[in-house]
């Protein structure tokens, strides 16, 4: 047995504590907080099992019963003003380690149940089927059925995910669900099952009239009952199977508020790494737009939205692979402003391009601290000011982080 001393928390939500042999490295604890004492056995640099000695006056209850097994959230432990204030840190010393300062607004953090999309693992049992999430660093899977996180719509879908599992799993294998609110009803996309055939095409049919389901996605193949629309500003979209969507609506408003801000009033606006349109579509109540999104799926329900949407402005757009082809300072020296929204890769070759372009605003929306810095870094080096960054949790009680950031050419 050992005691140690939590001197901070890793990226992955777990404690450090520095070993008794400084040459054993840190050793990681799950579920403690900084200034914590704890105790127990550690093996291989982890105290898996720790005992709380010295509790934080950070440390509250799990709001969710599911908290000490369930996989899905690493910061139930942690009252809320800790989560907001260590997520914010993040991002602050992503930006240190590249020398960058700037104003780091105060956290936006989404409501609980309000996640509007979830990833249901599920296995067949002798008796049935069980539906749930990962048991924390295991593959076996534990029910959740009043899940804390989610929305009461998706949470309220755990059966029907069991009824997917029985008729498409196999004994040994895992099916995996992905469940998303849309205004006509929940859209379904199965990954893991067994290839389609006329009866399980039959029974996803009954299972969607059971369910009321707007769509069932098994594999490529897609049932649609009636189309799964997401709103994006005053335009109706219909993504395809398993597109990206931000995460809870009010972390969506967060966002979409921190890029009209960062832009300001303009009239010609890029969206780059533009998905079905979550930013282009309520920009364009005010400003042309042009889109660009290497997924040919994606821009075709963007811009059969724009089509079919009232009192919008002209939106234009592009399926480009902006990593292999980004937009060139010719092509990008026409807008008065850029969103650029890119995945956890970040941004290498489009942000070289627009540093090389002197786009008056940029408002950039990122998922991941430590590429946005390095990207801010390349902009700042380049003339750009970082004016400020707006912390966005849309993801409680997890380590994930997003942010929105106004860079503005200053020559």
């Amino acid at each position: 047995m050992q005691r140690l001393i939590i001197e901070r928390l890793g990226h992955k939500g777990d404690g450090i504590a520095a070993s008794p042999d400084p040459a054993n490295g840190p050793i990681f604890v799950p579920g403690v907080l900084p200034g914590e004492e704890v105790e127990g056995v550690v093996e291989n640099g982890i105290m898996a099992a720790p005992k709380i000695v010295t509790p934080s006056d950070q440390r509250v209850k799990g709001p969710c019963r599911h908290s000490k097994s369930c996989g899905g959230c690493q910061l139930q432990h942690a009252s809320d003003s800790f989560a907001s204030a260590w997520k914010t840190e993040v991002i602050r010393r992503a930006l240190d380690a590249q020398g960058l300062e700037t104003e780091l607004r105060s956290c936006i953090t989404s409501a609980p149940q309000t996640r509007r999309r979830a990833s249901f693992s599920a296995r067949r049992t002798k008796k049935g089927a069980l539906a749930g999430f990962h048991k924390k660093g295991s593959d076996v899977v534990v029910a959740v059925p009043d899940c804390q996180l989610v929305s009461p719509e998706i949470a309220a879908s755990l059966p029907l995910v069991e009824d997917l599992a029985v008729l498409g799993a196999s004994r040994k294998g895992e099916l995996s669900a992905l469940v998303t609110q849309s205004k006509s009803g929940l859209d379904v996309s199965v990954t893991g099952g067994k290839p389609v055939d006329t009866p399980l095409r039959e029974a996803l049919g009954a299972l969607g009239r059971k369910y009321h389901l707007a769509r069932v996605t098994w594999d490529d193949e897609a049932l649609t009952r009636h189309p799964p629309v997401q709103r994006f500003g005053v335009a109706d979209v219909t993504p395809p199977p398993g597109a990206f969507l931000q995460a809870t609506p009010d972390g969506e408003a967060a966002l979409l508020a921190s890029v009209r801000e960062a832009l300001g009033p303009v009239k010609y606006v890029a969206d780059l790494f533009a998905g079905c349109g979550t930013f282009a579509l309520p920009l364009a109540q005010d400003a042309r737009v042009h889109a660009v999104e290497g997924d040919k799926a994606m821009i075709a329900a963007l811009d059969h939205g724009w089509r079919n949407a009232q009192g919008l402005k002209h939106v234009t757009h592009a399926a480009r692979d902006l990593f292999r082809n980004p937009l060139l300072p010719d092509e990008l020296e026409k807008f008065d402003g850029v969103v650029i929204d890119p995945p956890r890769a970040g941004a290498e070759a489009q942000v070289e391009q627009l540093a090389r372009a002197r786009v008056r605003k940029i408002a950039f929306v990122s998922c991941n601290p430590v590429t946005f810095a390095r990207d801010a870094a390349h902009l700042t080096a380049n003339g750009y000011a970082l004016n400020w960054v707006q912390v966005v949790d849309q993801f409680r009680w997890s380590t994930h982080v997003e942010l929105a950031a106004e860079f503005e050419y200053k020559g």
